[in-house]
């Protein structure tokens, strides 16, 4: 049997104010934004047919810790974590340092676990 052809397509993130919580990763990623039917927002694609980000309207609260997140890379660790602040979400304090990198998780407005990983500077080349 052949292996069918499978593709990312969409991450759906569940929140309960779907506009304040689009408008967080709008600013944070610099995507474009657009209502959808429903209360629903998409961002994204941040390419041509890459994948978006669904903003889909939950009633209840988040609980427990996500089982899948997003991790964003991003060039200066301070900075980043700062504009996250800025834009309503939060560091939870945890940060893990590995071999190939620093990880930050952080929050969005409603909880929703992400990380921000700074990778190690690389050697220059000459």
């Amino acid at each position: 049997m052949d292996r069918p052809k499978v593709e990312w397509a969409e991450v759906t993130i569940d929140c309960r104010d779907t506009e304040r919580v689009a408008a967080f990763w709008a600013e944070l990623l610099g995507a474009p934004v657009r209502p959808h039917d429903d209360g629903w927002f998409q961002l994204g694609p941040m390419m041509p047919g890459g994948p978006v980000i669904n903003l889909q309207p939950v009633p209840e609260e988040k609980v427990g810790k996500a089982r899948v997140h997003l991790d964003l890379w991003v060039d200066d660790l301070a900075a980043a974590i700062a504009r996250v602040e800025e834009l309503g979400g939060q560091h939870t304090g945890e940060v893990h340092t590995e071999p190939d990198g620093i990880d930050v998780v952080m929050t969005d407005p409603e909880g929703t676990e992400f990380c921000l990983v700074a990778l190690p500077p690389r050697p220059e080349q000459g």
